[in-house]
């Protein structure tokens, strides 16, 4: 059974979809949810917008536990966001990008690096097992990481309507580790992982977004 899955997620990883995966990272108050409205709004047809943890009715009440008990330990953290993110692979993003369409989620694979790996101090080689297992395999076309310096983006959010989770109560110190793991991966995966200044304009973060998704998907074509 091992060696089935394992043969299962390979394939996905040479395959090639009609439909562009984009995932968009930050730490909290990065401005994601703007810019992903902004994009949807600019690529129009064919989008869908979608979050983690959640995306699908088990994975939202995963999010909703998440987010709400803080009791929870860094292990159930890590395999809590891994259920949550094989039901959403498996029962949206998958099939959405089978089928030709542009998927764009509020944080994907990255975010359990930063959050669950270097927030909460798991194994690397740990989460990256269980991203690879959540994930079957699946890796965004593009990444879009907004990076902002942490202390301004709990500014950000204790200024806003939004009520607040348990994330932002946690200490400066946990928020920096998590840019830290976020600008990891971005070192580590250049090509894939392009990193946004989060205090530039939302107009013209938008306008780089939209420009090198644009780029990508022509040379995509041509290719």
């Amino acid at each position: 059974m091992y060696l089935i899955d394992w043969i299962q997620r390979a394939i996905i990883k040479q395959m090639k979809y009609n439909g562009y995966f984009i995932t968009i990272e930050g730490v909290e108050g990065a401005g994601k949810t703007t810019q992903i409205r902004l994009l949807a709004e600019a690529l129009n047809d064919n989008v869908i917008v979608t979050r983690e943890p959640g995306g699908t009715p088990i994975s939202e009440k995963v999010r909703e536990l998440f987010l709400s008990d803080d009791t929870i330990s860094a292990t159930t953290e890590l395999l809590l966001i891994g259920a949550a993110r094989t039901q959403h692979v498996t029962e949206l993003i998958l099939p959405a990008l089978e089928d030709g369409k542009t998927v764009i989620c509020d944080r994907f694979s990255d975010a359990t690096i930063a959050y669950q790996g270097y927030r909460k101090g798991i194994d690397l080689k740990l989460v990256e097992q269980v991203n690879d297992i959540a994930t079957n395999g699946l890796i965004p076309d593009v990444t879009f990481l907004l990076d902002l310096p942490p202390e301004l983006g709990l500014q950000r959010k204790q200024d806003s309507s939004e009520p607040l989770t348990r994330l932002e109560f946690e200490t400066i110190t946990q928020h920096e580790k998590v840019r830290e793991g976020y600008l990891s991966v971005a070192n580590a995966q250049p090509e894939r992982v392009l990193v946004i200044d989060a205090r530039l304009d939302v107009n013209i973060i938008h306008h780089k977004l939209l420009s090198e998704i644009k780029n990508r998907l022509q040379f995509r074509n041509v290719k």
